[in-house]
């Protein structure tokens, strides 16, 4: 199993990349030319600027391929990075196959978009469809003359009442934000790093509660049952299960971090399970603690214990995997590999439950004989003594 651990550490931790198109090949209406441009590394768009220091003022040209029935948008964040706070610039064709552009600031995840001012002045916005690309035209006033700014861009196919609303929650529509400095034309993805702590998040808790916790149950159940593994069985349990509680406290702490900085996105099922198999695996481990011995009045109950809430803490953590995949939606490998792992540990659970089920029943068998024996031998013993005694008097 350390070879599978680090393979899927290894794994997580190599950076992916996209090939990205050249933005200095497109061209642009009304033979508009920009000084800068950047090919953005997700959602296939590219964005185009030109700065003006003696006003504070920045020309831009976002264009991004889209479909007619869906809708583009590009966004500055005076505040931090990401959605939340960003000001935006959404572009979309009406019912009447016109283009509209409107600016909406973000307040939250679920914004109802309307046409709203931006907190910068925006002198001008517009934007054009044309085989299958949306572009944006706009001139903002840059926040305190930031030249270094964050920026977000978007694309969906999702409306309501004529507007967009919402978009994919995985996948490169959550990693289309970055740092843009308008004087140099450096690009700094800010998505991929938080990538990267999610594909941790996931890897560590995948192996901890997913794997490492569902063998060392298999070692405690059914090793106990050869002599000849007592009490090595009971250590390596332990061992087992406290290296999947260190392992996955640490994935825990990075869902906390994940968490605290998504304001406005929270996946309530999969953090209350995280939360309640934080607790259950912290109470297993102080369980250690608190272990009664064999002879004890209440051995039998802690036992009952102690079995319900592993059992509890495998099957919660199962369930929390899968809706980990659903949230982070990676490549279809990774959630078949783990499928054909857990997979793997029931079918040896079935086959080991066959095996210890009949030693034990032999061995009662054969236990039940010996004392069988031991009882018919005794009886005769003392028959054949009274007889002795009987032939004496």
């Amino acid at each position: 199993m350390s070879t599978t651990l680090l393979l899927f550490i290894l794994l997580s931790l190599l950076p992916f990349s996209t090939p990205q198109q050249s933005c200095t090949l497109n061209t642009f209406s009304q033979n508009r030319i920009f000084n800068l441009c950047n090919s953005l590394p997700e959602l296939s768009s590219t964005l185009h600027w030109t700065y003006h220091p003696s006003n504070s003022t920045v020309d831009i040209a976002y264009r991004a391929p889209q479909s007619a029935d869906g809708w583009i948008a590009w966004a500055l964040n005076p505040t931090r990075s990401g959605m939340i706070g960003a000001q935006a610039i959404f572009a979309f064709l009406d019912s009447t196959g016109s283009m509209t552009t409107i600016s909406y600031p973000l307040a939250n995840t679920s914004p109802i978009v309307r046409n709203i001012s931006l907190s910068y002045k925006v002198y001008s916005m517009e934007s054009e469809f044309l085989n299958g690309t949306m572009v944006i035209y706009a001139t903002i006033e840059l926040p305190g003359n930031n030249t270094r700014v964050n920026h977000v861009w978007q694309e969906s196919n999702l409306f309501t009442n004529g507007f967009p609303n919402g978009h994919r929650t995985s996948g490169p529509n959550v990693l289309s934000t970055g740092v843009l400095d308008l004087l140099s034309g450096q690009f700094t993805a800010t998505g991929n790093s938080r990538l990267h702590l999610k594909n941790r998040h996931g890897v560590l808790n995948a192996v901890s509660w997913g794997i490492l916790m569902p063998i060392g149950a298999i070692i405690a159940r059914y090793l106990r049952v050869f002599k000849s593994a007592d009490p090595a069985w009971f250590y390596l349990h332990v061992a087992c299960q406290i290296s999947a509680y260190v392992v996955g406290v640490a994935g825990w702490g990075i869902g906390l971090k994940l968490g605290s900085d998504s304001k406005g996105i929270t996946y309530h099922t999969h953090r209350n399970i995280g939360i309640a198999l934080f607790c259950l695996a912290t109470l297993q481990v102080f369980a250690l603690l608190m272990r009664p011995n064999k002879n004890h009045k209440h051995r039998l109950y802690w036992n009952i214990y102690h079995h319900l809430t592993g059992y509890s803490v495998i099957i919660l953590s199962v369930i929390n995997i899968f809706k980990g995949f659903d949230i982070l939606e990676p490549e279809n490998k990774w959630k078949h590999a783990y499928i054909a792992i857990i997979s793997t540990l029931g079918g040896i659970s079935v086959i080991l439950e066959a095996v210890t089920w009949a030693i034990v029943l032999n061995r009662k068998k054969s236990e039940s004989s010996e004392k069988f024996q031991q009882g018919e031998n005794g009886v005769n013993g003392k028959t054949g003594h009274d007889s002795r005694q009987h032939q004496e008097a």
